[in-house]
């Protein structure tokens, strides 16, 4: 951090992004209404062409001020950089300036104090209350739990008289006397009463684990104790406590785990506010033997891509009763996964699977747990593959699976999709010179492919340079099923596209930029492998900066105002939330810088809206897709270099910021609910600030909240273009 008298300043980041340069940081001033001016010049002083966008920083403005101050202190800039250029960034307001000289010693230095940095806090803020710190969720989760008063109020609640009861079912088996004991008193703790407990034990005669239930919960008889006498596995045990049950909803409980004193409170609202419920699921976190909380898991609303990529749902889950007395219990054939392949059958017949938004289950992690150690239970990673693989022979009895792997880590499986017959894929470029990059992009998918049953479409958009269509004629007589077809008309990337796919006979359309390069030779295959399904639309896959950071892992609508790509600028996709990065999964949106689309949706939604010139084209195509009650699926196994907007260039004038915000306006007026509600596969608990899966921040919208008020949401929408651009960025309209 530098100081001066007036001005403070910090550059967080640096990114190179293929011919541009990302200065990610702060400033502000003595005065926090004071805002400083942030400009780029080259080493003779002209300016350089930039693009700021402005963020809250509330961290920032506690360590400077002792307080919240609702300006815009942060900033991300990108402007145009070569390799070994130089330029200064200037800091400024009334009083005082600051000039910092950016090349590439100072870029190599800012990385190097970065790991230093992290080096130092992992050393020294072991134990802080920072954000970063193990001690900041468990903190975090007791500022936004229910009060004392409000458990008071769930009690007195009344509710209807066809509420729903609950019981939960607990397979026992040498459970240690402190860990049951404490799971009796929070079940018994619940503020909501029409619930019973079937306790089955399968453990040798001398553990008595009934008389620890009998003096935990005091008499209470809604607990009720059955000692089997034989150990019948972890699913012939629940299966005689499921028998035990009375209840509307059985509810699946671990031995050794806790319950937050509102759980059932929660699910028993979210059944009454959703009568067609069959199946309920919230967050969880896991609890150390210090009673310490950590490793919260905020959860998407229900995705089945996700599930048959790692048991996401996992805990607090319920099931109404008539569907395991329709279709079955717990199967011991998946012992150690049983919770997975029930999971997956009781959601295959639920009209309705409910997301409660709340941590509601605290996982107990001990030596022995397999939250704690996995390798304490490797047995249960092979039966979580054979779950899946069920799951697809029962639901998509025509798809073949070569095989099933366990992926990055333990408990997160990738499905290697075997492919009899090889449909024709027509892939559609557009392209405007840029002959380098687009013979990369094309020579990548035709050469190092795996994927042959193709056909390329490139659509010439005025070209200017001899050399392009030389190129045309060289590549087509290298690769018959290469073909350009003539665009005329100004840059629309919607108009383009859409001109391109008339000229496609695949039954697959695949959107690819000329700027993109394939890194794995089955990422078509693996797109496919998704695409092939009669309940999936659009497939999208992993991309990757130059540098081999994350460019795109995944649209999450919200974020920024509008939309972002998720975990963008990440390093490491193993170092993401959850390993999200690395997860097939369903989302709202994907970038058509790589996307696979059947071509009949594609037709049968009149393809890409030409309204959208530029910009959240793609966007609005999945999005309209997810009407017709599509998929959009994303895949990391799927992987492509993306050199991005190489050769679109910048918002740089008054007509393209004009543009750009004319179509900001359009997709809000288009979206707003998903805008106001909150994309259904990003948790509320995560800030819309940031990309990166963060907690929001308590000075945010509480928790459940929607991500814009209607009344800021009806400010954005009566803003004309015109004074959209007055006012630099979505951003500022936001501050407004």
């Amino acid at each position: 951090m530098l100081k001066t008298k007036d001005i403070m300043y910090n550059i967080d980041v640096i990114q190179k992004e293929s011919g541009t340069l990302r200065v990610i940081g702060w400033a502000n001033s003595a005065n926090p209404s004071e805002e400083v001016a942030i400009s780029v010049t080259d080493d003779y002083g002209n300016p350089i062409d930039s693009n700021i966008v402005r963020t809250t920083r509330y961290d920032v403005s506690m360590a400077r001020y002792g307080k919240i101050v609702e300006c815009y202190f942060g900033f991300n800039l990108t402007f145009p950089y070569t390799k070994n250029g130089s330029c200064q960034i200037t800091f400024k307001n009334e009083n005082d300036f600051k000039n910092v000289t950016i090349n590439e010693k100072y870029i190599k230095l800012n990385h190097l104090r970065l790991k230093m940095a992290a080096l130092r806090h992992a050393m020294t803020h072991k134990n802080k209350k920072d954000r970063n710190s193990p001690d900041y969720y468990d903190w975090w989760y007791r500022q936004v739990q229910p009060r004392f008063s409000d458990l008071v109020e769930q009690k007195t609640t009344s509710f209807p008289p066809n509420a729903p009861k609950f019981s939960i079912v607990i397979p026992l088996y040498n459970t240690p006397e402190k860990y049951l004991s404490e799971l009796c008193k929070s079940i018994k703790n619940q503020t909501y009463r029409k619930f019973d407990v079937c306790f089955a034990d399968g453990s040798p005669e001398n553990h008595n684990l009934g008389s620890i239930i009998n003096k935990s919960v005091y008499g209470d008889t809604r607990f009720h104790y059955k000692f089997i006498g034989e150990n019948r596995g972890i699913s012939g045990n629940t299966n005689e406590a499921v028998q035990m049950s009375t209840g509307d909803f059985i509810v699946l409980c671990d031995h050794d785990d806790l319950l937050t004193p509102n759980a059932l409170f929660e699910f028993a609202h979210a059944i009454i506010k959703n009568p067609e419920c069959d199946c309920l699921y919230s967050d969880e976190d896991k609890i150390n033997e210090d009673g310490k909380l950590f490793d919260p898991h905020f959860k998407p609303d229900f995705d089945i891509d996700m599930l048959t990529s790692v048991n996401y749902i996992c805990h607090l889950f319920a099931v109404r009763k008539t569907l395991i007395d329709q279709y079955g219990a717990f199967d011991s054939h998946f012992d150690g996964a049983q919770d997975y392949d029930f999971i997956f059958r009781m959601t295959e017949k639920s009209r309705k699977i409910v997301h409660v938004t709340k941590v509601l289950y605290h996982w107990r992690t001990h030596q022995e747990s397999t939250s704690s150690n996995p390798e304490s239970k490797l047995y249960a990673f092979t039966a979580g593959a054979n779950a899946i693989r069920a799951h697809y022979q029962r639901v998509w009895p025509n798809i073949e699976i070569e095989k099933i792997d366990t992926g990055i880590s333990y408990g997160i499986y990738h499905t290697y999709f075997k492919f009899t017959e090889f449909p024709l894929v027509s892939i559609i470029i557009p392209n405007k010179d840029h002959v380098e990059d687009l013979d990369k992009a094309l020579r990548s998918v035709l050469t190092k492919g795996s994927w042959k049953n193709l056909e390329i479409i490139v659509v010439e958009n005025n070209s200017t340079e001899t050399c392009t269509f030389e190129y045309y004629k060289n590549i087509v007589n290298a690769f018959p099923q290469v073909h350009v077809v003539q665009y005329e008309g100004e840059f629309n990337y919607s108009k383009i596209n859409n001109f391109g796919a008339e000229f496609a006979h695949g039954s697959y359309l695949l959107f690819m930029n000329n700027d993109v390069e394939l890194i794995e030779p089955d990422s078509i295959r693996q797109m496919m492998g998704y695409a092939q399904r009669d309940d999936v639309g659009i497939v999208g896959c992993r991309l990757l900066y130059e540098d081999d950071t994350i460019q795109h892992a995944g649209v999450i609508i919200g974020i920024g105002g509008v939309a972002d790509h998720i975990f963008r600028g990440r390093h490491s996709e193993n170092d993401t939330y959850f390993n999200r990065a690395m997860v097939a999964q369903d989302y709202s949106a994907v970038t058509a810088a790589v996307m696979l689309m059947k071509s009949d949706i594609f037709h049968k939604i009149n393809g890409f809206d030409e309204t959208f010139a530029v910009a959240f084209n793609d966007i609005d195509i999945c999005l309209r897709t997810r009407k017709l009650n599509k998929l959009v699926v994303y895949t990391p196994y799927a992987a492509f270099h993306h050199y991005e907007s190489k050769s679109r260039g910048y918002e740089d004038t008054y007509e393209k910021q004009l543009r750009f915000e004319s179509e900001i306006k359009l997709f809000l007026l288009r979206w707003k609910d998903i805008i106001v509600k909150g994309d259904p596969y990003y948790n509320p608990n995560f800030t819309i600030r940031t990309n990166d899966y963060s907690l929001r921040d308590l000075s945010e919208e509480r928790i459940g909240e929607p991500y814009y008020t209607r009344s800021r949401l009806r400010d954005i929408l009566t803003l004309s273009p015109e004074e959209i651009v007055e006012r630099k960025s979505v951003q500022d309209i936001n501050r407004d």
